[in-house]
């Protein structure tokens, strides 16, 4: 039992253990036109793995064994891989809400230009990585003209419906710029809509704050900043219980771009695979075992529950 489990075990008398899954949450490639300093799959331009149509039908299959739940798309960048679109499109037709986690800029690429209008008719939700509400900021973490262009296809978005149809939210991500916990979401949502509707006319429906796990590329900077004890000491110290019931591990399912399977986005790039003797690639699963299974867990999971908690869906506790 690593300190994560123990420390969980402690302070909540039980062991970490996942619910039938609710969300299918799928990487369906790690290509990317922008490499971001906080990436922790080190997506990037360079990369050139992508999700095959193949694995997609293996996705679709095990997203209609849970009639309902939505499939949460990342990336890389998802819109860069070519069958994206189908994919959704089989997706919606079969009644599963679709999510994809987007970089707003990649909206601009080569190939891209009925992207989004692609996304409004198939009421895809949209979630934006937009890291902070300030131009400095946002260029220092993700690339020069990066805030410009993102802020470009958010009035494009807006232009759709999105965040201002009720049928179409587009959430916003904020990271933390470096090692520390995010402020207070409810408090920041304001500052970031204040700013953003005076400054831009841009209109959003929630925002999302995301802790920093110390894995990836935001592992690396920690090291060359010789930050990385002091962060984990960070994570460990502001352990709160109450994060635990609302953990995105025991509601979900990752799928990997080639097939694996894992508890989280995380673990996917850890390679901590699923426990209690369950397969580990898609093709290989039967469903109906993901209900009650042991979660794996390493200190990386302490991000997760630090502070107010965290989740690809934001805080966990006010």
């Amino acid at each position: 039992m690593n300190e994560f489990d123990r420390t969980v075990r402690k302070n909540t008398g039980r062991d970490l253990n996942a619910d039938i899954p609710r969300i299918i949450q799928v990487n369906v490639g790690l290509r990317c036109n922008l490499s971001c300093r906080h990436c922790h799959v080190e997506g990037s331009p360079r990369r050139t793995e992508v999700m095959s149509a193949q694995t997609m039908q293996s996705v679709r299959r095990l997203a209609d064994a849970f009639p309902g739940s939505q499939v949460d798309i990342t990336g890389g960048a998802p819109e860069l891989n070519p069958g994206l679109k189908p994919f959704i499109a089989g997706l919606r037709k079969s009644g599963h809400p679709v999510q994809v986690r987007t970089n707003l800029t990649v909206l601009f690429e080569e190939g891209q230009q009925q992207t989004p209008d692609f996304f409004r008719d198939q009421q895809v939700q949209l979630v934006a990585s937009l890291p902070c509400y300030l131009d400095s900021n946002v260029d220092a973490q993700r690339g020069s003209g990066v805030y410009r262009r993102s802020i470009e296809a958010l009035r494009l978005l807006n232009s759709l419906g999105y965040g201002r149809d009720p049928q179409l939210p587009l959430n916003l991500v904020f990271n933390p710029g470096g090692p520390s916990l995010p402020p207070g979401q409810e408090g920041l949502e304001n500052d970031y809509r204040d700013y953003l509707r005076q400054e831009h006319g841009v209109e959003f429906t929630r925002l999302l704050t995301i802790t920093n796990m110390p894995i990836g590329r935001f592992l690396e900077d920690l090291r060359r900043r010789e930050q990385e004890e002091n962060y984990r000491a960070l994570l460990e110290d502001s352990f709160n219980p109450m994060t635990v019931d609302g953990l995105m591990c025991r509601h979900q399912i990752c799928v990997a771009w080639d097939g694996t399977l894992a508890d989280c986005d995380f673990n996917i790039v850890l390679g901590l695979g699923l426990q209690d003797g369950l397969p580990q690639h898609i093709d290989d699963l039967d469903p109906g075992c993901l209900d009650g299974r042991t979660i794996a867990t390493g200190s990386h999971c302490f991000g997760c529950t630090a502070g107010c908690g965290s989740s690809c869906g934001g805080a966990l506790v006010a």
